[in-house]
């Protein structure tokens, strides 16, 4: 049965991105039209974890909810009309750009019924959005069913009523009014009262404690005038972003600029190590001993790190010293949102460090950037990796080695867990990626964390995995530890360009590592339950010491294994 859903899901999911492929080409399409409810159906087939109860029509679902609207601009739900634009100089207007709380892009209120929001990203991005889209609408239209009369007046019931008395405002609520009106709320979206209330103070805050009953009264009543088709919703994707995507267009302008940095540092004939991680792990084994009058000690303090995590007066002490020391940081203007440190290692004092005992004497480079999105991997990495000209002269990338840390979701394991990774399965194509990997699974003997080694799945979206699919991916011969999106787009990068087009030496060794940020076959650990906090210090920092061990080692002629 399992292996069936799988195949099933597997469909559903590569039917779906051919939809909003042709849509987006398209130009723009309606939610509740043909090609909404195609998309709409399709979601509902593959049914994934991260939305909970969203094919249950008689239950809201409150984690996905705040999943979503954490990833989209405040007062989305507000807005019939949502228009997908590229960088388009709307910032120099007098609009206020609205930055979504869990990801990095420019959105702009037009006026009272429609939210511009920037892609930058490419593709995935586009995926992930008209994903979330997708089932908000769902959720949407669910609370329309059970807040209005289903006759020709959509008579709104009761609790709809009292909902719309605490929006507006006009009435002053007591505690127990406010509790009265939860318990309405409550028996409207079909959850318990203490399930509603953890929902309201969630959802909440001090400048906008009521801010769930706004949500759900909007999206109600935003689907209703859909179904009266007195105001219907619709999406459009703008020219110049059908004109930008898959032509590098951000992707170019960043590692143009990358290189001329390096170039003007006299650093662009040096070996090079790229790193594709956090902008803080790297910087922090590097300088915060120093910077913060620690002396080394010969266990790695992961208590320091978690502190400097978590108090920013320490990390600005960090990021100073190390720009003292000569550390680069480019802050990204490219539109790739993905900023950058490079770091002259010939200039870095290692003796106060973890990697003091190694006695490097090198002039090699690290470049260290930040995470890519989805398929964003293959169009920053392409671009980094070939010849640039300066001044009448071609220069070929010193690429030494790549590595890649990141966050996945695990199969096998719990959160904070390691994976190391032996290929990448690029989902709903035929492209596979097997690699030597320079990290090895007994580089994480760890008495506090587990590590797993096997193939990782580059999935189309995490919003999309349900149970089934990825049981089939562990459970037969793929032996499947993980799931993430840029794997397989940073691997075909640099085949491409050590393997095939020769733009960088084929001796280059590759380091992938992953740390779970979430199960998502275990109930309430999947990504919308909330994220690793502190937990993820030990695993990021672990990963961080191994990689700058392989580059401070990669003199000799073997890349050692810890044994």
């Amino acid at each position: 049965m399992t292996n069936s859903r799988a195949r099933e899901t597997t469909e559903a999911i590569e039917r779906l991105y051919i939809s909003m492929r042709h849509l987006f080409y398209r130009g723009f399409f309606k939610p509740s039209g043909v090609s909404g409810e195609s998309i709409r159906s399709l979601l509902k087939t593959i049914n994934p974890e991260i939305y909970g109860t969203m094919s249950v029509p008689s239950k809201l679902e409150l984690d996905g909810l705040m999943y979503v609207l954490d990833r989209l601009p405040e007062g989305i739900e507000e807005c019939a009309f949502i228009h997908l634009t590229s960088d388009e100089g709307f910032d120099k207007g007098s609009f206020e750009p609205i930055v979504p709380k869990k990801r990095r892009r420019n959105c702009y209120r037009i006026d009272e019924h429609q939210m511009n929001i920037e892609v930058l990203l490419g593709r995935s991005e586009i995926y992930d959005i008209l994903t979330h889209l997708t089932f908000l609408f769902i959720e949407a239209d669910k609370i329309r069913n059970l807040a209005f009369i289903q006759d020709e007046n959509w008579k709104p019931t009761r609790a709809f009523k009292i909902i719309e008395e605490v929006v507006k405002g006009e009435k002053k609520f007591s505690r127990r009014e406010k509790e009265v009106a939860l318990i309405h709320l409550s028996s409207l979206i079909g959850r318990t009262f203490d399930e509603t209330l953890n929902a309201y103070n969630t959802f909440g805050d001090d400048e906008n404690p009521d801010r769930l009953f706004k949500i759900i009264y909007h999206l109600g009543k935003v689907s209703l005038e859909d179904a009266k088709q007195s105001r219907e919703r619709e999406i459009y994707f703008s020219a110049i972003l059908k004109e930008r995507v898959g032509h590098h267009y951000f992707g170019e302008k960043w590692a143009h600029k990358v290189k001329e940095v390096l170039f003007e540092n006299d650093l662009h004939m040096r070996s090079l190590h790229i790193i594709s991680a956090n902008m803080h792990s790297v910087k922090n084994m590097l300088y915060g001993n120093d910077a913060l009058k620690k002396k080394d000690t010969k266990d790695v303090d992961y208590k320091l790190y978690g502190e400097i995590s978590d108090k920013k007066d320490l990390r600005d002490k960090v990021s100073k010293y190390a720009l003292e020391e000569g550390l680069l940081y480019i802050n990204d203007k490219s539109g790739s949102n993905i900023d950058v440190q490079i770091i002259d290692l010939s200039k870095t004092n290692l003796k106060n460090t973890p990697f003091g005992h190694l006695n490097y004497g090198g002039d090699d480079v690290i470049m260290v950037f930040d995470y890519a999105f989805g398929e964003q991997a293959f169009e920053v990495m392409d671009e980094l990796l070939r010849p640039f000209e300066q001044n009448d002269e071609v220069y070929m990338m010193k690429v030494k080695s790549v590595s890649i840390m990141g966050k996945a979701g695990i199969l096998a394991g719990g959160k904070g867990d390691i994976m190391i990774p032996t290929s990448h399965i690029f989902e709903g194509t035929a492209d596979n990626y097997p690699f030597e990997n320079a990290l090895k699974l007994n580089d994480f003997k760890d008495d506090e964390l587990k590590a797993f080694e096997g193939p990782m799945i580059t999935v189309l979206g995490t919003s999309l995995q349900n149970r089934d699919i990825l049981q089939y991916f562990m459970n037969t011969s793929w032996k499947a530890i993980g799931l993430e999106m840029e794997g397989a787009h940073y691997q075909k990068a640099i085949q491409v360009a050590s393997k095939i087009r020769h733009h960088i030496a084929p001796d280059l060794f590759v380091s992938y590592a992953y740390y779970a940020s979430d199960n998502p076959l275990e109930t309430g650990a999947t990504l919308s339950s909330g994220g690793l906090g502190l937990t993820g210090v030990k695993p990021t920092y672990l990963i961080t010491l191994r990689i700058l061990e392989k580059i401070l080692q990669s003199g000799k002629k073997e890349i050692p294994s810890k044994k």
